[in-house]
């Protein structure tokens, strides 16, 4: 690998990992003024959604850059590829904390609404997968990588929980109908974010071992190649 190269995709990795932390930072924010009905927090998340968007733009043409320049193979344009993968991967996750935040903004304005257990439970989980995806992805580790993909099927059933928590919660208190549905849709955000974070495990599978798994049932526990 010549310095060049090396460089560049030093470059790379460091805005890409640079960008997962703002968007670690934009779920953070946007559970925590969720849960703590925190307008302050609402603001914070959708002014940095902006600059991670600039951020996704960036990356993407130095990556393609990259290709242009150096024409890399074998793991260096595994490697290319599958930062392109995470990058896209975490924009759609800075949307989704977005999203968050507006409901958050939106319950802010109504009466207070008990914050259902699975849901805080749900929101550990998710930004667990978040975490170390982004510690797979730094260290390489398709271990890790593959047990994060094993652990989306446990947020899809809590979600799936939360349908009938709702439903509940809608028959005995049917006044807090409105509330009880951005609840919900809070719900779907952190499964889709989840689905996200099992993306990027899959990318960086993809990048240590050269093996494509995604769409494949039991990803997590086929073994390496």
């Amino acid at each position: 690998m010549s310095m060049h190269l090396f460089r560049d995709l030093e470059n790379v990795r460091q805005e890409l990992l640079a960008m997962g932390g703002l968007v670690e930072e934009a779920i953070n924010k946007a559970i925590t003024a969720l849960v703590n009905r925190d307008e302050t927090l609402v603001a914070a998340v959708l002014e940095g959604e902006e600059v991670i968007d600039q951020k996704e733009v960036d990356i993407a043409e130095n990556c393609l850059k990259v290709l242009a320049l150096h024409q890399p193979v074998a793991s260096d344009l595994r490697f290319v590829v599958a930062c392109m993968m995470v990058n896209n991967d975490l924009e759609r996750m800075a949307d989704l904390a977005a999203n968050i935040a507006d409901r958050a903004r939106f319950l802010i304005g109504l009466a207070p609404i008990s914050i259902p257990e699975d849901l805080i439970g749900m929101t550990a989980m998710a930004r667990k997968m978040v975490k170390d995806s982004l510690d797979s992805l730094v260290n390489e580790d398709a271990a890790l990588a593959r047990e994060i993909i094993q652990r989306d099927e446990e947020v899809d059933e809590t979600h799936r929980l939360m349908y009938q928590t709702v439903q509940d919660h809608i028959r005995q208190n049917p006044d807090t109908l409105d509330e009880a549905v951005h609840i919900l849709s809070v719900s779907r955000q952190l499964e889709r974010i989840a689905d996200h974070a099992t993306n990027i495990a899959e990318e960086v599978v993809f990048m240590v071992e050269g093996q494509i798994i995604r769409h494949q049932s039991d990803a997590g526990e086929m073994p390496p190649k």
